[in-house]
Parts: C-alpha cells; sequence; structure tokens
C-alpha cells in the first residue's frame, strides 16, 4: 500500500499513457480488421463461384434474373410478407452468409460485401441491399439500390462516398459477373423521399446511399450511377495484398510520441522528488 501511495503519479501517468494509446489507436485497429474480415469473405465468395456447378450457377442466376423480370412488370415492393422476404433472402445466397457479392469503388478504395437486407447487423460491417429494389445482376429496367453506414468507429464503408463526382465508376461483382456503372447523378434528400428511387424503362441503374451531413445524419445521400462497359481488362479477381492507408500508419506515429512524453514525465517527477528529497533532508539535518 506504502508502495502504491509513493508510486501514485507514475501510475496514473500510465493509466493515462494506456487510454491515450488506446484512443487513438482503436478506429484503425478496428477498421483494419473489418477490412479483413470483409477479404476473407469475398475470397470465400469468389473461391464458391469458381467451383460451382454449372447447373447450380445457371439456376441461381435465372432466379435472380426472375425476380428482377417481375419488378420491372410490378415495381419496387416497399412492403413485403414473409413469405416474400423468404424467397429474397434466398436468391443469389450461395454462401449461407446472406452475402450476394461485393463492390468496389476505386475512387475512395473500397472493397466491400452486399449483403442481402439493410439489418443493423449488416450495416455495421458491410453494404446492404435495399429490399423490394432491383436485385444487383444489372439489366433492363432495373434499379439497385445498396445502402451503407458512414462514421462508425470500428470501419469506414460509405465514409468518403461523398468524394464521388459524376463521372467516377464503381463495380459490382456478382457470379463471375462484374458489373461497371458510372455516377450520372447526386443528391441529397430526406430520408423518406424515395423520388429519386425510381424505375425508368430499359434503364439499368445502381444507387448507392448513405447518411449526411457526417456525423449529423439528417439527410440521405444518393449517388446514382448507370450502367456501362466494363473497361478493357477488366478482371474479376481478388487481390491478396492490401495498400496501406496513412490512417493505419497514424497509430504507429502517435505511439512513439506518446512514449517519449511519457518518459519525459517520468523524469520530470523524478527530479521534482528528488528536489523535495533533498530539501526535507537539509531540513533534518538543521534540526538535528
Amino acid at each position: 500500500m506504502d508502495w502504491i501511495k509513493k508510486h501514485a503519479s507514475t501510475l496514473v501517468l500510465c493509466l493515462v499513457f494506456l487510454i491515450g494509446v488506446g484512443l487513438i489507436a482503436y478506429p484503425s485497429v478496428a477498421d483494419y480488421y473489418n477490412s479483413w474480415l470483409q477479404r476473407n469473405v469475398i475470397s470465400s465468395y469468389a473461391e464458391k463461384v469458381v467451383h460451382m456447378d454449372t447447373d447450380r450457377y445457371e439456376e441461381i442466376r435465372e432466379a435472380a434474373k426472375e425476380y428482377n423480370e417481375d419488378i420491372a412488370a410490378h415495381g419496387f415492393k416497399w412492403t413485403m410478407s414473409d413469405e416474400d422476404k423468404g424467397k429474397y433472402n434466398s436468391i443469389l445466397d450461395i454462401s449461407d452468409s446472406s452475402a450476394m457479392g461485393y463492390i468496389e469503388i476505386p475512387k475512395i478504395n473500397e472493397k466491400l460485401v452486399i449483403y442481402h437486407g439493410t439489418d443493423e447487423a449488416v450495416l455495421r460491417t458491410g453494404v446492404g441491399h435495399m429490399e423490394g429494389t432491383s436485385l444487383p445482376i444489372g439489366g433492363e429496367t432495373s434499379h439497385c439500390v445498396l445502402s451503407g453506414h458512414r462514421g462508425l468507429p470500428s470501419a469506414k464503408l460509405f465514409s468518403n462516398l461523398d468524394r464521388l463526382v459524376e463521372g467516377d465508376t464503381f463495380a459490382i461483382n456478382i457470379l463471375d459477373m462484374t458489373l461497371t456503372y458510372e455516377v450520372d447523378q447526386i443528391r441529397i434528400v430526406n430520408p423518406d423521399d424515395l423520388t429519386e428511387i425510381t424505375l425508368e424503362e430499359g434503364k439499368d441503374y445502381c444507387t448507392l446511399v448513405t447518411c449526411t451531413p457526417y456525423g449529423v445524419n439528417t439527410h440521405r445521400l444518393l449517388v446514382r450511377g448507370h450502367r456501362v462497359e466494363n473497361p478493357d481488362g477488366e478482371a474479376n479477381v481478388v487481390a491478396d495484398a492490401m495498400q496501406i492507408e496513412p490512417i493505419y500508419i497514424a497509430p504507429f506515429v502517435a505511439v512513439p510520441i506518446l512514449i517519449l512524453l511519457l518518459i519525459l514525465m517520468l523524469i520530470s517527477t523524478r527530479k521534482k522528488t528528488g528536489r523535495n528529497g533533498g530539501e526535507n533532508n537539509e531540513e533534518s539535518q538543521k534540526n538535528y
């Protein structure tokens, strides 16, 4: 107990140091972990597609095509029965993980898994397909809507979606298909405004949705793209390597600085303790 009292200031400094390191490192470490999970799901998905039986592949693709044709004929299904939801969740689910495929957005260096539905559990880790809209397989008179969070401390997801401008592209990888979309419209609307999410005869659209303004989340940012031909040489390949962004390097720069500050504080504390000890000794000798 005496030892704790004697070193109380040092222990407090160490605690403050550890808390500081944790606060600085958490967003980067959590985002890196989520990215690692995304790559694993994408790699598993791509592997299952490669080894899929041809008949099974055609069956899945045909079911998705029929689903979109029904939407094109009758409109979006904003209200779905339990039976409708069960049918919806079974289509394009080849891995029993609700993963439909994945989206790549080169402009913001994101590659994210696309899941069925927009439940909170889905949006914490990936991108959700909005139930009732066209499935992300393309085709005439289709409009797929994909939703993602911004500003989560554990993952970037669609945090940088506002950097996209008209003319930028993103790609959706479903089964062995790569569908490329070019941004042609960006809108900010109220959360309940669905007027910009409509079907247009003969058009193939995909809209990415997230909250805005950043951290306030009172409105929705809609980034719409229309289908274009895939760039020459584009391939559906899952890369093993991942570019290291500055956000991942930040903790490794900050931690040494914090350690240096801690050392300086400890030295300052020791010097102060030494001076106080010397003064006490002198006082004791005078009294003696």
